[in-house]
């Protein structure tokens, strides 16, 4: 309820929807445990900087970091539904020389004190809790031998009545039911109430669980966890203000590198994975230099020349600088505006922009110098004189379509913004 009251008080949260005994990152059903789903409110209605949901997020994480009693912590959702549990970096730590939990959770503990002093994290948790309050029932076989007792029946007893266990399945209003065996919450809340079930001996006699086993209050791991065969902790981290998450994945590589023994490796989950073999594929340098190459290509075979292509080309760099330029002025107001994948999309789009401009230039100056037969430096100044409104015309219109985005707001208003200014800081600068 408290945490309930300080997120229906943040400022631009519409509803909150609770589940109490669930984890959603780990999966694990528990009693100490609750998730919240918080809606915010439309965008039309959130128009104050409190309400953005930067400012949403860290609001809440600071209320939530006063509370005493739990830890709590506020993140997004994954960025494709479906694919993992939660936004950030999902990294996992592996125990892959077989050791017992405990060398896990020591390591666990000393890798989440180092990667909390690096700049490029602003939280980071892991799911792996190494001690738990747990009740450990004993099955005494001697007792149970003794006793004439089915071994089987005692474990089976155990799982119905502390548990549940499936009967079988029944049709009903065109509907098919389940029908499980399970004993009545009173009964289930202390492990001392076993005393009170009973298992039938080979005698026919009934013979009480208490009398055949015994109960220990100890500590344990909430859950054990295993990818790829190792033994793991799941933790979860998110970028801090002006870093991105490939910076973030290689600061807890760093860690990594830093404070892990030889025994211990690490991975990736969800979209963590899929961020990590993507950077494997081509990179964006790779795929600039062929769309920089096909164009010149094309050009060579347009002009039927080697060298005239260059002129046209030379713009390119210009205009590049002029979308860094702008991302740039905007960075100074919002880290949101960066070299990312929305940006590189945009300085593609500016090769050919870029260099359409530079066509109607060189083709008119090329004619002017061949069946006029006029100086190189004529031919060019004529050719600039006679497409200089056209090329302003059609660079004015194209701005202008592309102001949209630079004043993009509402849901994923960032990629057209960072886009929009990339492509009219460049386009503005080639002409």
């Amino acid at each position: 309820r408290t945490v309930e009251d300080i997120l229906m008080k943040t400022a631009g949260v519409d509803h909150v929807t609770s589940v109490v005994g669930y984890n959603m990152i780990s999966g694990v059903q528990n009693t100490f445990s609750s998730f919240f789903w918080v809606t915010l409110k439309e965008w039309s209605e959130r128009k104050t900087p409190e309400e953005t949901y930067d400012a949403i997020r860290a609001h809440i994480n600071g209320e939530l970091r006063q509370l005493p009693a739990g830890v709590s912590i506020a993140f997004s959702p994954p960025a494709i539904p479906g694919v993992g549990t939660s936004g950030g970096v999902t990294f996992i730590l592996e125990d892959r020389g077989g050791h017992d939990v405990r060398f896990l959770a020591d390591n666990t503990n000393a890798f989440m004190e180092a990667a909390r002093k690096r700049p490029e994290l602003a939280s980071v948790f892991t799911t792996m809790l190494a001690n738990v309050p747990q009740v450990y029932v004993n099955v005494e076989r001697d007792k149970v031998l003794a006793q004439g007792v089915n071994l089987g029946d005692v474990y089976k007893t155990l799982q119905s009545f502390m548990g549940g266990a499936l009967i079988n399945y029944f049709n009903r209003f065109g509907r098919q039911w389940q029908v499980y065996i399970q004993a009545e919450g009173d009964f289930r809340t202390r492990a001392e109430n076993l005393g009170q079930f009973y298992v039938r001996n080979s005698a026919g006699n009934m013979v009480p669980l208490s009398a055949v086993t015994s109960i220990q209050h100890r500590a344990g791991p909430e859950f054990t966890m295993r990818y790829n065969l190792y033994r793991c902790a799941q933790i979860n981290a998110s970028a801090a203000t002006g870093y991105s998450s490939a910076q973030a994945m290689e600061a807890l590589e760093q860690v990594f590198g830093q404070t892990m023994p030889p025994d211990m490796g690490f991975d990736y989950l969800g979209m963590s994975y899929q961020e990590q073999k993507a950077r494997q594929g081509v990179p964006p340098s790779v795929i600039f230099g062929f769309s920089t190459l096909f164009c010149f290509l094309i050009l060579a075979a347009l002009y039927e020349s080697w060298t005239l292509p260059f002129s046209v080309l030379i713009s390119v760099p210009i205009a590049v600088f002029g979308a860094f330029f702008a991302l740039y002025l905007r960075r100074l107001t919002s880290f949101s505006f960066e070299n990312n994948v929305y940006a590189q999309i945009g300085l593609i789009m500016l090769i050919g922009l870029a260099a359409k401009n530079a066509i109607l230039i060189v083709e008119f100056a090329k004619l002017e110098h061949e069946k006029k037969g006029k100086p190189l430096v004529e031919a060019a100044l004529e050719g600039a004189k006679l497409r200089l409104r056209p090329i302003l015309m059609t660079s004015l219109a194209f701005l202008l379509g592309c102001v949209p985005l630079w004043t993009a707001s509402g849901s994923g208003a960032v990629s057209r913004q960072v886009m929009g200014t990339a492509v009219i800081g460049g386009i503005a600068a080639a002409s």
